[in-house]
């Protein structure tokens, strides 16, 4: 019995350095061994395969971070715009209510001032057509029935009679026939007459139109006319009213006219050495003061004598 010797070896099994160890039970390597062999075949699902959880986590976090950036320049947009002040434009065209005196001042006194309306120039699409300048200034060319002159004459009110109102009108048209005439009762009480000038007396107002009144039928006739005065801005002044610059013909700034009666070109030129140089006729004489009816037609004639002339010089200018 002393010879026999026992080969015990108690460390198990042996494995390769570079083979790794199974772990777990039977059971559990053969899951492991058929989960590779699903994942290679391409047989597993989304939720079945555990690679795609860290590639799901990783879209996600990129959805994110792409929602925070766009959350982030619209914040900074946001902040660009707050206390922006964005204008407000007119369009080129002018528009009249029904009731002319909607678009008027309130207030009649020489101390009030009316309110300015500022215009952005409309955008021509034919730029290319030789007579679209011509069609945009001039709407009313060859429609003797749009055309129409005015004149007024003035009062003073106020200390000394140094504020102008209203107290004839006149408006005569193309062809010189008289469509309106009327005297007008200023809104505040007449200090001066100025009768050498005006020729308006006492008797004239006493059963004179109200000026309100008076204003509606005068804006009224001149709506969408081409309107025709001589330093018309003094006749638009005391009605307290715009009229659209193309719709408008001033005959004391035109220098055709000045060059025709051999004046200086520059230079304004009264209503009455036009019409004494150009038609030999004398107005506004006497102590009796001017007619208004007279004058609007002298200031239609000024017109007509150029008017062909004078619209071509606006049409090459610019569009209304």
């Amino acid at each position: 019995m002393s010879g026999l010797i026992l080969n015990i070896d108690c460390d198990g099994p042996s494995y390769d350095k570079g083979q790794r160890k199974p772990g777990g039970n039977a059971k559990h390597r053969s899951f492991v061994k058929k989960r590779h062999y699903l994942e290679n075949k391409g047989l597993l699902n989304k939720k079945q395969n555990p690679n795609n959880h860290h590639k799901q986590g990783n879209e996600k976090k990129q959805v994110h971070k792409q929602q925070q950036q766009q959350q982030k320049k619209k914040k900074n947009k946001d902040h660009s715009q707050v206390g922006a002040v964005f204008p407000k434009f007119v369009t080129s065209q002018h528009n009249l209510s029904s009731d002319p005196s909607s678009s008027m001042q309130s207030h009649h006194n020489c101390a009030s001032e009316a309110d300015k309306e500022y215009t952005v120039p409309s955008s021509s699409s034919s730029q290319g057509e030789s007579t679209s300048a011509m069609q945009r200034l001039t709407p009313c060319l060859g429609k003797p029935q749009k055309y129409v002159a005015i004149d007024c004459e003035m009062v003073g009110t106020g200390a000394k009679g140094h504020c102008s109102e209203l107290a004839r009108c006149s408006i005569v048209t193309y062809d010189g026939d008289v469509i309106y005439d009327k005297f007008i009762k200023p809104v505040n009480p007449v200090t001066d007459l100025r009768t050498r000038w005006s020729g308006i007396r006492w008797q004239d107002l006493r059963s004179a139109t109200p000026f309100k009144q008076a204003q509606k039928e005068i804006l009224k006739i001149l709506s969408g006319k081409v309107v025709v005065g001589h330093a018309i801005q003094n006749d638009f002044k005391v009605l307290h009213y715009f009229h659209p610059d193309c719709l408008t013909r001033d005959t004391s700034r035109i220098s055709i006219l000045n060059k025709k009666a051999g004046l200086p070109e520059g230079r304004p030129a009264s209503l009455k050495s036009l019409t004494k140089l150009l038609f030999g006729r004398d107005i506004q004489v006497g102590k009796k003061g001017h007619s208004s009816v007279e004058d609007a037609k002298a200031t239609m004639e000024l017109y007509k004598l150029v008017e062909l002339e004078w619209e071509r010089t606006l049409a090459s200018k610019s569009g209304c």
